[in-house]
């Protein structure tokens, strides 16, 4: 109701909404507007209350004498059109049609006459449905073990991962290997540079010992 008296306002045009059908009356200029909100309507693209948003953002524009004669496309909002999943409707595949009516289910006491169960006493009627509950709790259990058994169970290796596992022992064996020689060559190389050191050390030493002074020979007057 809101919707089209602003409707109304905003295009100059007497609107009336009856059922799907829609009438209106006015100048040319807002028929031609009431046409498009009413075809959004119709075809779910737009509602109309972005409609008369958009048409109040227009009479607001065309107040100014500056943005009168440009393009009000950058000023105007743009709605963006959501869409909603509908329900599917599911299509019953009709039956063929049979005059006669479907035949009668058994009903509870039909069933114990005819197994015999109507005839026992509530004591055997008692003692067969605890019998019944003890078979049933006997199914579960066995279920429930073969479950528990079935988790330490352990699972088939593919030959495929059976081998890239060798490949990885091997690999790892080898960096241990090279890891070895790594350390052993290490290890000589410092005892080679220890001994060096020694030398060196024993070279200098010895060459900072002072030397015997030669005794000068006097002659003998």
């Amino acid at each position: 109701m809101f919707v089209s008296s602003a409707i109304e306002i905003l295009t100059g045009c007497y609107v009336l909404v009856q059922g799907n059908t829609v009438a209106a009356m006015g100048p040319f200029k807002g028929l031609k507007q009431v046409r498009r909100i009413v075809e959004d309507c119709i075809q779910n693209k737009m509602h109309p209350v972005y409609h008369v948003k958009i048409l109040l953002m227009k009479r607001e524009l065309a107040k100014n004498p500056a943005l009168a004669n440009e393009n009000w496309d950058r000023f105007l909002p743009k709605f963006k059109k959501k869409n909603v999943k509908q329900r599917k409707v599911k299509s019953k595949e009709k039956k063929p049609y049979t005059p006669f009516p479907p035949p009668q289910q058994p009903s509870k006491i039909d069933l114990q006459l005819e197994s015999g169960e109507y005839f026992l006493s509530d004591k055997k009627k008692s003692a067969k449905k605890w019998q019944e509950k003890l078979e049933k709790q006997a199914e579960k259990a066995a279920e429930n073990k073969r479950k528990r058994e079935a988790a330490f169970v352990p699972p088939k290796e593919n030959p495929a991962h059976a081998s890239d596992s060798a490949i990885t022992n091997e690999e790892s064996k080898d960096v241990a290997a090279i890891a070895k020689s790594l350390k052993k060559k290490t290890k000589d190389f410092k005892k080679y540079q220890e001994h060096e050191n020694v030398r060196a050390e024993s070279y200098i030493a010895s060459s900072e010992e002072p030397r015997p002074k030669k005794k000068n020979k006097t002659s003998k007057a």
